[in-house]
């Protein structure tokens, strides 16, 4: 508490606590004939003190100065006491250079001090004494000087630490809003281009078999309850206790056969082959072979004509995992894709998180194919 309302005084009034005692001391110590001189002699001593925070140098100068006419004319006073505080805030406030001058300053003023106010010719004993008093006060100031020294560093560092807590707060909403905008992409894509096609499919199928129409309309309905229960999820706001978590859990590599048959129930044939066993894969790793296999089956879905197949292979090793999504249709160049993570680039975004480089192109003897390699030993980051 002491502290606390120290820290809340002005500087100014707590530097003149002290020259005020002092001459509250010396109109007390000396009757009103004698007071004048002891009462000059004080204030020049301790008045100055009252700015030592601001000009330590101006202050020590002056209150040398004045022990020094206080020498000449022989009045010892309590007051003396003003020149460690000055020699004191020189050492607090300045480097060593300023620090050792001013103590040899008044070291050296000891030496008449002690010569002339030395009782009995005992001079080595006060020069001692005095000469512990200017080394106490010396060290004192550097310590307090280190000190403030060491405060402020610490409050620097803990200024920088703050600013990057903030960085990294700010680099974590930012990667956050690049997954949801991918995962967004992916589902939002997938799921209208999976509708279209079923939809056009009950359109043309409702006069000559309106049991396929009726199916198609079912798997539309479907595919949006999904789509919106994934669009939830993303969103973080699809709680554990939901119906809908229970019925449609992430996707992973389990996912990918009814992937596939959601394809082929929209127009593009697809055969899936999983080799190995992908219990050990992390989910998030599952998660990211689904979106990329969900993609390519996508864009193979929007930009090949009627009559294409789409191969899926995923190899499960133990420390990888590799994808490869080819499709027979003919297809001049890649979909066209926006710069922040759509499409192609936001599959190879996802394919760097765990240290794979995605190929994607077409194939030799026609086709398109995407390609890559999870890594999931700790080569990858581990992250969607």
């Amino acid at each position: 508490m002491t502290v606390r309302h120290r820290d809340r005084m002005p500087p100014l009034v707590g530097d003149s606590v002290l020259p005020v005692l002092l001459l509250l001391h010396v109109v007390a110590a000396y009757p009103a004939r004698e007071l004048p001189v002891p009462a000059v002699l004080t204030a020049a001593l301790a008045v100055p003190l009252v700015w030592r925070r601001r000009a330590p140098v101006a202050v020590f100068a002056a209150v040398v100065a004045a022990a020094f006419v206080q020498w000449l004319v022989y009045v010892p006073l309590p007051a003396d006491v003003a020149v460690l505080v000055a020699l004191y805030a020189v050492a607090a406030r300045t480097g060593r250079g300023g620090t050792l001058l001013a103590a040899a300053v008044v070291e050296a003023g000891a030496v008449p001090v002690c010569l002339r106010w030395a009782t009995n010719g005992a001079f080595l004993t006060p020069f001692a004494a005095l000469s512990a008093t200017v080394v106490a006060a010396a060290v004192l100031g550097v310590n307090a000087r280190t000190g403030r020294a060491y405060l402020a560093a610490v409050r620097e560092r803990a200024e920088r630490l703050a600013l990057h807590q903030e960085q990294r707060a700010r680099l974590a909403v930012a990667e956050e809003r690049a997954r949801i905008t991918r995962e967004m992409h992916d589902i939002v894509t997938h799921n209208l281009s999976v509708m279209v096609a079923l939809t056009d499919a009950a359109v043309s199928a409702q006069h000559r078999s309106p049991d396929r129409a009726t199916a198609a309309m079912l798997q539309i309905s479907e595919t949006g309850r999904q789509a919106l229960t994934d669009m939830r999820r993303s969103l973080g706001v699809l709680r554990a206790d939901e119906p809908d978590a229970e019925r449609h859990p992430p996707p992973g590599i389990a996912q990918l056969e009814a992937l596939a048959g959601q394809m082929a129930a929209a127009g593009l044939p697809t055969r899936l082959e999983v080799r190995g066993g992908h219990a050990h894969v992390p989910a998030t790793a599952q998660l990211t072979v689904y979106r990329l296999v969900q993609e390519a089956l996508t864009n193979a879905l929007k930009h090949t004509p009627a009559g294409t197949r789409a191969t899926v292979l995923v190899e499960c090793s133990a420390g990888s995992v590799g994808v490869e999504v080819t499709d027979s249709g003919p297809r001049h160049a890649p979909p066209a894709a926006a710069p922040s993570g759509h499409g192609i680039p936001g599959m190879r975004e996802r394919a760097a998180a765990y240290g794979g480089t995605l190929r994607a192109g077409p194939l030799p003897g026609g086709g398109w194919g995407v390609r890559t390699r999870l890594l999931i030993g700790g080569g990858g980051r581990g992250a969607v």
